[in-house]
């Protein structure tokens, strides 16, 4: 017995070490070596359907991964949520008496609208080169070998950066780990969330109900572009999200404009008025409290001044001459709540487009949300503003005997998804996390305090009481949401260097 414990220490030991002197070259080239069967992988996941209002294309993309971890030696069960769609969880002990580090994922992706993507289907993954002109050729998949010059290539389809990217690269840093023969000096606990994009309705009652089989020391979420630059980055927080429909009535029904103009009131100018009484034009929201509770400090402000941001290049890239007023730069326009107008509709247009005064207009609103501010309290905000300007609420389509005792009516509706998280950057995952990246890439990356996108961190922060941070790595051009969605290869190679230089990484 005492021969066989020795024995295990000395192979521990070994590994620990094998770990901490792993160099940046070893990983480039470990990392490079796994790109034909990463490329395949990817291929192959991105062909599976995986919008989350149809839990029947679902089930492929949790039994592909559920494969996929089994075959690198993980243990995986399905975790029940209250919907129809669980979560995964797979994990490896490495160290026994060693730290857990959990790592999320997400598998499912935005909804589709296949005639806005130059491609036959967003299911269908195209190769393609971008030319002189700025257009993008299809190339034949046979051109892909590691020889070529790919990196500027890319694939597109729906979920190729947002998230089926980091998952191949994940998977693909773990047969790396495998060829080298190495194990890191820590345990993994891999997490799988395949309701993101529906805002994970059931995450925060599932993580309560599994919080034993998901404890950990600390987490790390694998999603997400880097700094504009596509220089390595960590974002040490990110802000929540709460939504709004908001509906204004007009006629029952859509009346014809020459009959009934300028007598049935147009609900599409009243909730133009409703909306604009809210910001002003420098883009401030003017419900008073909005902002209250947000104050950054100078040490704040510095920590917001060192990442390097070219403000002029931004506004380039997003085509706009001036930025609206919330903070003095981009990334202190980030620190505060948000209240954006995510889609309008109102009557028909285009072809369809008719002479009619319409019967709704409908404005679908997001809050994002950040640590001081009580979201509840924010929706509460909107929702007595909206009656202050006149409005009876309803819940639901209003009744005959409504629409003629109240002259203006609007449907309410909200809901909290999750709310903001942020981790100090000089944490003990922050450093661990540093310390790998500094290692591998010759410098330290770039360290942004909150990221302006959501992701749903904060059930497992708060419920496991843990600290999270974000290592994201797909190209920031990457058309996310959007039709068009790529992922650059060379952001999938760096992708696998990068997870491989957290792999072999001691974790204090």
């Amino acid at each position: 017995m005492k021969i066989s414990a020795l024995l295990l220490l000395s192979l521990y030991l070994q590994a620990s070490t094998f770990a901490q002197t792993l160099s940046s070259d070893k990983i480039t080239t470990l990392a490079h070596q796994q790109l034909p069967t990463a490329w395949s992988d990817f291929r192959s996941l991105l062909s599976l359907p995986n919008d989350a209002h149809y839990p029947k294309d679902i089930e492929p993309n949790i039994a592909w991964l559920d494969s996929a971890f089994q075959t690198r030696q993980f243990q995986t069960q399905r975790l029940s949520t209250k919907g129809e769609i669980p979560l995964l969880l797979a994990e490896r002990q490495f160290a026994p008496s060693g730290k857990t580090v959990l790592i999320y994922l997400q598998a499912d992706g935005q909804p589709v609208d296949p005639t806005r993507w130059n491609q036959p289907h967003p299911f269908t993954p195209v190769l393609k080169a971008q030319t002189e002109d700025g257009s993008w050729q299809e190339l034949d998949w046979q051109q892909l070998a590691p020889e070529a010059d790919y990196e500027d290539w890319r694939v597109f389809a729906r979920s190729a950066s947002d998230a089926k990217g980091p998952i191949i690269m994940f998977l693909a840093a773990l047969d790396a780990m495998q060829q080298a023969g190495f194990t890191p000096n820590y345990n993994i606990k891999v997490v799988i969330d395949f309701e993101e994009e529906l805002g994970s309705p059931h995450l925060p009652a599932a993580v309560k109900v599994h919080q034993e089989v998901l404890a950990a020391d600390m987490l790390i979420i694998y999603d997400g572009p880097p700094h504009i630059s596509n220089q390595p980055t960590l974002k040490f927080g990110a802000r929540g999200i709460a939504t709004i429909t908001l509906t204004v009535y007009g006629p029952r029904v859509p009346q014809h404009s020459g009959h009934y103009g300028n007598y049935a009131p147009n609900p599409g100018f009243r909730l133009s008025h409703l909306l604009a009484s809210m910001k002003n034009e420098d883009g401030r929201v003017t419900i008073p409290g909005f902002y209250d509770g947000i104050d950054l400090s100078a040490d704040t402000k510095s920590t917001l001044q060192q990442v390097p941001d070219d403000e002029a290049a931004i506004q380039q890239k997003l085509g706009i001459a001036e930025t609206d007023k919330v903070g003095a730069t981009y990334q202190e326009a980030l620190q505060y709540p948000s209240l954006n107008i995510r889609g309008l509709s109102s009557g028909w247009v285009a072809q369809r487009v008719r002479t009619i005064v319409p019967s709704t207009a409908t404005a679908e609103i997001d809050i994002r949300l950040v640590m001081e501010s009580d979201p509840e309290r924010l929706i509460r905000l909107v929702r007595e503003h909206v009656e202050q300007q006149g409005y009876y609420l309803v819940d639901s389509l209003p009744t005959d005997d409504e629409r003629m005792k109240y002259p203006k009516i609007a449907f309410f509706r909200s809901q909290i998804s999750y709310p903001a998280f942020r981790t100090k950057l000089d944490s003990e995952v922050g450093n661990w996390l540093s310390a790998a990246l500094a290692h591998h890439f010759g410098e330290n990356p770039i360290k942004i305090r909150t990221t302006g996108g959501s992701v749903p961190i904060a059930p497992f922060v708060n419920t496991l009481g843990i600290p999270a941070v974000i290592v994201p790595t797909v190209n920031p051009d990457n058309n996310q949401h959007s039709p068009n969605e790529n992922l650059r290869l060379g952001n999938l190679t760096r992708g696998i260097e990068t997870y491989l230089a957290i792999l072999a990484q001691p974790l204090p």
